[in-house]
């Protein structure tokens, strides 16, 4: 085997693993998801209550140790972080399933959100550092197909080992999993060679933050990613409870539904998100943003069309569409970031586009679709949470607007590092 084929074997096997602790991320995110209605009566919560649980317990400590995590990663070994962040969540994730009350999962939950802080940012980086300029965006893209994989599988595992054992159970296999999986990745997966090894030490945090500072595209893509995420991570956790509340289906039947949508909507997205950003991309840098301001603009009025018909039948073609068209963004956008600065920097670049994605997207998003639930439960009755849902769809029309401003900025704030 000659020293190209080797590289390019090693760098899938590397794709490969950091996808598969990806995966994890989204499925221990998404298990709360489907687990809603019989976590919320076994502990008696209510919507609010259970929407602090999944976004803003998680978002707090996730969002702001994320950028002193990357900086690590930056300065120290990107693999070793991702791999103790995938032990650290994983082992909050089992003892979920040992909560007792409101207080402790949320506590759990903050555990979740110490862990995954490590694991996105330095996996950016890391691919960056393997892949070329003009693979990048695709790799990305096959990387951030552990949103849609781990999401539906989340789904699909914790309806079943739910339905077959309990909500408890089903935290305890997908964190005991996860564990296993951290030293695997440990030992597989290396960090390329340094160019110098001043490079590492080259770019202290400040001078990260004062650089992304004076760059209007990192704000702009920053604030509408995370408009978008608002809205995707509120529907992400509460529309299984919608299908259950609004259409009348059963656990299993809500997963069935609502894990095909993720999948097939989801991988289709991620992947044609990655594959024109690079065909487009490589002519002119605008299309980085453009490509994600067309699928939002078009993905809310879908969603809201999609959420409010009676039909199942109806429902599932008209949310296919969005569900792959919300998501497209992730490879441009992931990697626009990655060229707003300098190589030494990019860790610590991603996690702070990622602290402000989630301090809004996934912090305010599944909070506010349940406080708007129960402002509206006396009005509305079960129909509140397919309301607030629909009346949220309106934050993918921000999202895009923004990213259209973000465009006439791209191209003088690239960065031409390799």
């Amino acid at each position: 085997m000659n020293a190209s084929a080797a590289a390019n074997r090693n760098r899938t096997l590397v794709l490969a693993l950091l996808l598969l602790a990806y995966i994890f991320n989204f499925l221990d995110r998404q298990i709360l998801g489907i687990l809603a209605q019989p976590i919320k009566q076994d502990l008696q919560l209510t919507d609010t209550q259970f929407g602090a649980i999944a976004g803003l317990a998680f978002a707090i400590l996730y969002s702001v140790l994320a950028v002193p995590l990357a900086y690590l990663a930056d300065r120290t070994s990107r693999s070793a972080v991702i791999a103790g962040a995938l032990a650290v969540w994983s082992g909050f994730t089992a003892l979920c399933g040992t909560a007792a009350g409101f207080s402790q999962l949320f506590l759990y939950r903050l555990g979740v959100g110490v862990g995954e802080a490590g694991g996105v940012a330095p996996s950016y980086a890391l691919i960056a550092e393997y892949y070329p300029p003009e693979r990048r965006a695709r790799a990305l893209a096959i990387f951030s197909l552990g949103v849609p994989i781990g999401l539906a599988s989340g789904t699909l595992l914790g309806a079943y080992l739910t339905h077959w054992i309990s909500w408890r159970a089903a935290f305890l296999v997908m964190g005991v999993a996860g564990v296993v999986l951290a030293p695997i990745l440990f030992w597989v997966v290396r960090d390329p060679p340094r160019k110098t090894a001043a490079t590492a030490d080259s770019a202290p945090i400040s001078a990260v933050f004062a650089l992304l500072a004076r760059k209007p595209t990192f704000w702009l893509m920053a604030l509408a990613a995370s408009c978008s995420s608002l809205c995707g991570y509120g529907l992400a956790l509460w529309t299984p409870s919608v299908l259950m509340r609004s259409y009348g289906l059963d656990l299993v039947g809500t997963a069935h539904f609502f894990a095909s949508l993720l999948l097939i909507g989801g991988t289709a997205g991620v992947l044609l998100g990655g594959v024109l950003a690079d065909r487009l991309g490589t002519g002119d840098r605008r299309w980085y943003a453009w490509l994600p301001a067309i699928a939002w603009l078009i993905t809310a009025p879908m969603f809201a069309i999609g959420l409010s018909v009676s039909s199942l039948a109806v429902a599932w073609p008209l949310l296919l569409v969005p569900n792959a068209l919300n998501i497209l963004w992730l490879g441009p956008v992931t990697t626009a970031v990655q060229h707003l600065v300098p190589r030494p920097m990019r860790a610590t670049a991603s996690a702070s586009f990622l602290l402000i994605n989630n301090l809004i997207g996934l912090g305010v998003g599944p909070l506010l679709f349940g406080r708007i639930s129960d402002a509206l439960k006396a009005t509305y009755g079960v129909e509140s949470l397919r309301y607030a849902a629909v009346g949220c769809t309106a934050f993918y029309l921000v999202a895009g607007g923004l990213m259209l401003i973000a465009a006439r900025h791209l191209r003088s704030d690239w960065v031409d590092d390799a």
